[in-house]
């Protein structure tokens, strides 16, 4: 057996218990332990430095490497399949999706199909679908110059929108307002190559050597998360997107149930169903974002996974419903599927912890916020010590509070208080 792959020798093998196994790749340490308590064995691949001692009472066998090396990573998923068998290969974390594909595939196991995964990583594969299912239309192309930007802005007008072809979390997202910004944004995408990326950042290192263009689509925007049940698709909340901040994309507030009209939520949600079906996608999560236009609800772009940043965490405190469990239970037939969109039961609103950016000092407030009625969950791990990054995308939000209320205009008001109530002090970093 290779050195990769670690016996935690915490609980009898799946051949003893009768229980079904999965492989998980990547994610929480939550995610591990919802699985065991559902009734699954687990098979883990993790980084290496994202695994510890948390996680061996809930997983048999765990795989550390970068999984998203698939030329690594593939025969020794092969070698422990023939060894601890498990049942299918599932991700809720973006840079883990293609992987379980990929080993479904190999093994012949269950999950979705490597092409559906594909064309949702691929923001250009998926716009050309798009395009010849005459759904949401919207004018894109690729380029790698600056040349390519002044031909697609001489064709469609100012403003448009420059960003990877793959990737997520609001990295590498330009908005070129200006004449003056053509010539230039070309070579600011090209100097993201420059960032200090590690394993679980980037899709793959040659992220930046391309981008999609597309035209600005105006208006406010809205995520919409959904359960699919072998082609049926459930939506299963709307999630608002009250503000933005650092480039303009970084999501810093989120709010459930959503508070478009019932009309246009009507036609938000019939156009996600539609593409669902466009892409292929039988089951599990989804998470596509639409931008509500002028001329109409738009999809920006979607994903075959459950929101990050807190929005299962939304779902749950808004509706009762814990994707996780759905994700992980429903392809062995340990949780009921939907049959109908569930009832809100409150509010529930995110808000980012947004400190200067600089070197922490003092860190306050957390305990109040935590014994707050109206608190959720808080994901904050800053200390004395730590450096506060300016904000250019979703990964250096510095943490987050979830709250509740009877409304989602409530929730907004408490989730904004508490935020606020965590006080991080910072200093300039000489």
């Amino acid at each position: 057996m290779s050195d990769d792959v670690v016996p935690t020798d915490q609980q009898p093998s799946a051949a003893t218990t009768g229980r079904p196994r999965v492989l998980v790749i990547g994610g929480k340490l939550k995610l591990v332990r919802k699985a065991r308590e559902i009734g699954l064995d687990v098979v883990h691949v993790q980084y290496p430095d994202a695994y510890g001692q948390g996680h061996w009472p809930y997983v048999d066998q765990a795989l550390l490497l970068d999984y998203g090396d698939l030329d690594r990573l593939l025969p020794l998923a092969r070698a422990l399949h023939e060894v601890y068998p498990f049942q299918a290969a599932l991700s809720v974390f973006e840079l883990g999706l293609l992987p379980a594909a990929r080993i479904n595939e190999a093994l012949g196991l269950r999950g979705e199909s490597v092409d559906t995964v594909e064309l949702l990583l691929d923001k250009w594969r998926m716009r050309r679908r798009l395009s010849a299912k005459g759904i949401s239309p919207v004018a894109s192309a690729v380029g790698r110059s600056t040349r390519d930007v002044r031909e697609f802005v001489e064709a469609h007008g100012l403003p448009v929108i420059v960003k990877p072809v793959r990737e997520s979390g609001s990295v590498g997202v330009f908005c070129i307002r200006e004449e003056a910004d053509v010539d230039t944004v070309a070579e600011q995408y090209r100097s993201l190559d420059d960032g200090h990326w590690v394993a679980g950042d980037l899709f793959r290192a040659d992220s930046f050597e391309e981008f999609l263009m597309e035209e600005f689509l105006d208006g406010p925007e809205v995520s919409v998360e959904t359960l699919s049940f072998d082609g049926r698709h459930v939506v299963v909340a709307v999630t608002d997107k009250e503000e933005f901040g650092g480039s303009g994309f970084v999501e810093i507030g989120l709010s459930q149930p959503s508070r478009c009209p019932a009309g246009q939520l009507e036609e938000v949600t019939q156009l996600v169903v539609d593409f669902l079906d466009a892409v292929g996608l039988s089951n599990g999560p989804a998470h596509t974002e639409v931008r509500l236009t002028s001329r109409g609800p738009r999809i920006i772009e979607s994903h075959n996974r459950i929101g990050g940043y807190g929005v299962n965490e939304l779902v749950e405190a808004a509706y009762g419903v814990d994707m996780e469990r759905y994700t992980l239970g429903a392809p062995f037939g340990l949780v009921e599927p939907l049959t109908e969109s569930p009832e809100a039961r409150g509010g529930a609103a995110l808000q980012a912890i947004t400190p200067q950016p600089g070197r922490v000092v003092e860190v306050t407030g957390v305990d109040a916020v935590r014994a707050d009625p109206a608190f959720v969950d808080l994901h904050f791990t800053l200390r004395p010590g730590d450096v506060v990054a300016p904000l250019t995308w979703n990964e250096d939000i510095s943490g987050y509070v979830v709250a509740r209320g009877a409304t989602a205009d409530e929730a907004i008001a408490h989730s904004r208080r508490l935020a606020a109530a965590v006080h991080v002090r910072t200093e300039p970093i000489a």
